[in-house]
């Protein structure tokens, strides 16, 4: 590893605001899903899905949906030749669900085979039930084109499950995390699952598995891609090796980035770089799983914020709220808006709101409420 690069607390947090493209929007969500490497998808809906707060920041114009539209078309499926990005999990232990470029493919390839030799209700083998069902659920969805478990549903249950699910359901996703299956669309929020070669080009599935260091080197890479100035472990430094820079920020544990953005980081920290300070910068809501703070500990060390996300934390324990956004003001966090959508009256209501003082965020507010097009 080269030699440690110091900076200022002030130049990272400009550094991550510009390559993280906060400062500069992405054209186009393909463009900003290959510099990001992934979006992460999220089912919830409170104030707007995830993945579009993600977005409506970093692609010019981006509307509500728009990813859902790049990765499976809008009012028909995208032929499989058409296809640019696809949803799968990464291939780490949080299996985490996201859109990936097609470039992703064949390095899921060995988590998907490793996943069907292990134990598992939620993504391991398929039990003998699911493997007896499997051939005719292949086989509908062969007939009759992209289809969801309500559609396919016999009326078995699945057993060893969390919850309630139907044996055609479980049998699908595990089919999916197995990569036998993938989802070619969505009705409104339900998965529409079809076979592989009816979802990407086939050039991608002919890729073979590439060696293990190739993937681990991916994987650490798409990380840095992902969050630009982050901390990674031992086997994650020695997969990146020249490719990746240490980065020394005071009260920060260890950083680091990619080699292509030391020019970037070293240009923010140059003094004629910097902006005319504002008493009142403008302001940005964050969703809670922005790649911005996307690591609770270097969010705590570098910007000076301690944020969770609650949505699944008990009511009771809650600090912030169900879905709380935070307020980014220029390089500083300043605090949070809890909102919510009532669709039904066309209104953006704010359950609660913690700012510090000198900042607003009325404005950031009514930019969130016409964009989920409320009012």
């Amino acid at each position: 590893m080269s030699e440690i690069v110091p900076v200022s607390r002030l130049a990272a947090r400009r550094f991550l605001r510009q390559a993280l493209l906060l400062d500069t929007p992405a054209p186009n969500v393909a463009a900003a899903l290959s510099h990001l490497g992934y979006v992460q998808i999220d089912p919830i809906n409170v104030c707007g899905r995830m993945h579009d707060h993600i977005l409506r920041l970093r692609v010019a114009g981006y509307r509500e949906g728009d990813l859902m539209r790049h990765l499976h078309g809008d009012r028909a499926p995208l032929p499989a030749e058409q296809r640019l990005a696809f949803e799968h999990h990464l291939p780490t232990p949080q299996q985490i669900l996201v859109a990936f470029p097609v470039t992703a493919w064949p390095h899921l390839l060995a988590a998907m085979q490793a996943r069907t030799r292990r134990a598992g209700a939620w993504s391991g083998r398929l039990t003998p039930r699911e493997r007896e069902l499997a051939p005719s659920l292949l086989a509908e969805l062969a007939a009759r084109g992209p289809l969801g478990s309500e559609d396919l549903h016999d009326g078995r249950q699945a057993r060893r499950v969390w919850g309630s699910m139907t044996l055609a359901k479980s049998t699908l996703q595990k089919m999916f995390f197995h990569g036998r299956l993938l989802i070619a669309g969505r009705d409104q929020n339900r998965r529409l699952y079809h076979l592989p070669e009816r979802v990407l080009p086939a050039a991608v599935l002919r890729q073979p598995v590439p060696p293990a260091r190739d993937t681990a080197q991916w994987l650490a890479r798409t990380k840095l891609q992902q969050r630009r100035l982050t901390t990674l472990m031992r086997e994650e430094v020695a997969a990146m090796g020249e490719e990746a820079r240490r980065v020394a920020v005071e009260g920060c544990p260890p950083l680091y980035i990619l080699k292509e953005d030391l020019p970037h980081l070293l240009s923010a920290a140059e003094p004629s770089n910097r902006q005319p300070s504002s008493p009142i910068p403008s302001v940005q809501l964050l969703g809670p799983l922005d790649p911005l703070i996307y690591e609770r500990r270097v969010t705590r060390s570098l910007w000076d914020f301690d944020y969770t996300w609650e949505a699944y934390t008990p009511a009771a324990k809650r600090v912030r709220g169900h879905y709380s956004l935070p307020i980014l003001a220029g390089c500083e966090l300043v605090g949070h808006v809890d909102p919510k959508a009532d669709r039904e009256r066309r209104r953006l209501r704010v359950v609660s709101r913690r700012l510090r003082r000198g900042h607003k965020v009325a404005g950031a507010v009514r930019e969130l409420a016409r964009f989920l097009g409320l009012r």
